[in-house]
């Protein structure tokens, strides 16, 4: 390849190296193809361990990205045309250089059409409801782009088709990134968004996040998740690795005990039990993140503790007392984290049929404080005659 071209394709792999340094977590590998007449030199390079390990007609070498680039560069003199494509998680980019011509495209990874067939996704048993069946909509996790994902988290069977028993599951993590849209484009833009997920579990939600706002909204983000079950820890870690997703960390630890090193943006606690969901939302209030989203399970602490005089009548009926329990928990956490300066929704995430524990609370940080809310808040303590779990971890 003459010299003017070579000092072109310098020009784009240095521009390449660069966004390796920045996104080197997203990376997924290089594909290299040297032409001399008709014999063609293939060579293929993956991360690994800090380094990329580069196969090259028969011979496996580690590289930094710049001396891998300088060797390609080197080779390049020697054969007449080259087509590289550098990967990253939903981005191919396409470099072709000949003595004529050295070009770049930057392009989405293609989506394959398809493959679930609708109609008889809906001859699923009964038992599931409508909510088992495909959905008619443009789905945020589509199949095709996300079959690595839906495979891992096993939703997707080998054969590339939506689970029969798992398309219910399909729909709603779906609704969960719907619900989450509109919040993840008011996130700090041109900087890395840290997400904590607090009681992560397998922490199947939170790669299906890490999927949409990394290869679909395009956006810098590294993921925390921590759980005091070593067990799950270890699975999610895995779950990692087999996806090649290196912008998550996983820690085995209680919530109350972890000390974040960086601006965290985002805390998310889905379905931990009773006054986890309190430890999470706390933790987020006083590391002052932007965004705090909460589907809470069992609530329990209210329930030995409140009493109204007025409902008296009412609240002799356990059923009722219990039902109750649940509105004052979930509403009280809205309230004081209406005090705390977020704005606060509160939406079904699945339908009621699926579970009764079915709310979402979503804050968004907008202001300091809100003394009007604060007062509210405090004049309710004062006549249920409780101490919630929420208010005795942020104060602490």
């Amino acid at each position: 390849m003459n010299k003017q071209s070579i000092n072109k394709l310098t020009l784009f792999l240095t521009g390449l190296q660069s966004r390796f340094t920045e996104n080197n977590s997203i990376f997924k590998g290089i594909y290299v193809s040297f032409f001399t007449g008709l014999k063609e030199f293939k060579g293929v390079g993956h991360y690994e361990d800090g380094k990329i390990k580069y196969n090259f007609n028969g011979r496996t070498e580690f590289f930094d990205i710049d001396n891998l680039f300088k060797k390609l560069m080197n080779d390049a003199e020697v054969y007449d045309v080259l087509s590289f494509i550098y990967k990253e998680r939903g981005t191919d980019i396409l470099i072709t250089a000949d003595n004529k011509n050295v070009k770049m495209t930057n392009t989405p990874v293609s989506e394959e059409e398809l493959t679930t067939n609708n109609s008889s996704a809906q001859k699923q048993s009964h038992s599931f409801g409508e909510t088992s069946t495909l959905l008619n909509r443009d789905y945020y996790i589509k199949v095709g782009k996300a079959d690595a994902l839906l495979k891992e988290i096993g939703i997707m069977s080998k054969e590339g088709k939506i689970k029969n028993d798992k398309i219910r599951k399909y729909n709603q993590i779906d609704h969960y990134v719907e619900l989450l849209e509109g919040i993840l484009d008011r996130l700090p833009k041109n900087q890395t968004v840290n997400i904590l997920d607090c009681g992560c579990g397998k922490s199947y939600l939170t790669f299906v996040l890490n999927y949409y706002l990394t290869e679909v909204k395009k956006k810098k983000c590294h993921f925390i998740g921590l759980d005091y079950s070593e067990g799950v820890i270890s699975a999610s870690k895995k779950m990692a690795e087999n996806l090649g997703y290196r912008n998550m960390e996983f820690h085995a630890m209680d919530i109350n005990n972890y000390m974040p090193d960086k601006k965290i943006n985002v805390v998310i606690s889905l379905h931990a039990c009773d006054t986890a969901t309190d430890m999470a939302m706390a933790l987020g209030v006083r590391v002052n993140s932007d965004v705090i989203i909460a589907v809470p399970c069992c609530h329990r602490e209210l329930l030995n503790q409140y009493s109204y005089e007025p409902f008296k009548g009412i609240l002799k009926h356990g059923v009722f007392k219990a039902r109750m329990a649940d509105i004052l928990t979930d509403g009280m956490r809205s309230l004081l984290l209406e005090a705390k300066g977020y704005e606060v929704s509160v939406v079904e995430y699945i339908s009621p049929l699926e579970t009764p524990k079915n709310l979402m609370i979503r804050a968004i940080k907008t202001k300091d404080e809100n003394a009007a809310a604060m007062d509210d808040y405090f004049k309710l303590m004062s006549s249920l005659n409780v101490y919630p779990a929420l208010y005795d971890y942020i104060n602490r």
